[in-house]
């Protein structure tokens, strides 16, 4: 059971890639605190939204959208406000962490990785700050890629490094603006996709060595430390970096 967060009931909250994984159990778990959220996603999610509107009985609004379409996805942002009202939210979850021998990567594949895992953040973050009002909360997902130094997975972790300055960068740019920018680095959180493409028995029982607590990560693991991020609960929180990976990695 997670904390309810009452300043989150009603708040206008936009999630890229809300429709599976980790995203869905995000706009679930802000679905369940009240708040208006709209999600984009490439694939049809209107089934997901219907699961969501008889769970909650407080329905989602899908855009489908591919978000490394800037026009498209800074569009699906002006109308979510249009239907929910100022941003109060941006969370940044979608991502592709395939995995690619570093000497066959082309530009073509560096390009188009960036696009999804960098670019799209930055100009997500763009957009939410000029539809917040004295106050917002932007949480970019990142990763523990980075601070592990992750091999096989070079475009993606370089990134996520990425996305951990510039959280830094514009949450020093904001700040006078009231708006706050952090990160959340997960750990292997095995979702629907990393169960069927990479967690074999033996690469799940080699991570979870790695854990301090021996237990696999699901989604839901994910959900109150992103309700926290996104609620007055962190009012002085912002330029940070949040892991929630069981204790893989050490910070500070």
């Amino acid at each position: 059971m997670n904390a309810t967060f009452h300043d989150l009931n009603g708040a206008s909250v936009f999630i890229t890639g809300g429709g599976n994984g980790i995203g869905a159990a995000l706009t679930a778990g802000f679905l369940a605190q009240g708040a208006r959220v709209a999600f984009v996603g490439r694939s049809d999610a209107t089934a997901f939204a219907d699961q969501m509107e008889a769970d909650h009985g407080n329905r989602p609004l899908f855009i489908q959208c591919d978000i490394t379409d800037t026009t498209a996805l800074q569009a699906a942002m002006d109308q979510a406000v249009a239907a929910h009202g100022p941003l109060n939210v941006l969370v940044n979850n979608a991502a592709n962490d395939m995995r690619y021998d570093a000497m066959q990567i082309t530009t073509d594949i560096w390009d188009q990785m960036q696009d999804i895992n960098f670019k799209a953040y930055f100009f997500a973050c763009q957009k939410a700050a000029s539809l917040m009002g004295p106050k917002g909360s932007i949480i970019n997902y990142s990763s523990i890629t980075y601070l592990m130094g992750a091999a096989g997975m070079v475009p993606y972790v370089s990134a996520n490094a990425g996305i951990m300055g510039m959280t830094r960068a514009l949450a020093r740019e904001w700040g006078p603006k009231g708006i706050r920018v952090n990160a959340i680095a997960p750990g292997w959180v095995f979702t629907e996709k990393q169960e069927k493409m990479w967690a074999t028995p033996d690469a799940k029982a080699a991570f979870l060595q790695k854990q301090c607590l021996q237990t696999f990560i699901q989604p839901k693991h994910m959900v109150g430390g992103t309700l926290f991020l996104a609620s007055d609960a962190s009012a002085m929180m912002t330029g940070q970096t949040m892991v929630i990976d069981a204790g893989v990695v050490g910070t500070g």
